[in-house]
């Protein structure tokens, strides 16, 4: 899975995304959901497939596991 970089409107939600961006809810982690990282900026994230974000037009960011040290 890799983080999904997108530009929605404002308010957006998870369903508006997947059909703004052509995604089926099999590409993405539904319980990471879309999270807005600037919300009056529209720019959101998802976690979706590798595929999905090469199809998605946005900016994709790899998604490391986060382990204890």
């Amino acid at each position: 899975m890799v983080l999904l970089q997108v530009h929605l409107p404002p308010g957006a939600t998870l369903s508006e995304a997947l059909r703004s961006l052509g995604l089926s809810e099999e590409d993405v982690d539904l319980g990471y959901g879309l999270v807005a990282v600037l919300p009056e900026a529209g720019l959101y994230v998802l976690r979706v497939t590798e595929e999905a974000g090469r199809r998605a037009d946005g900016q994709v960011f790899a998604d490391p596991p986060i382990e204890p040290g």
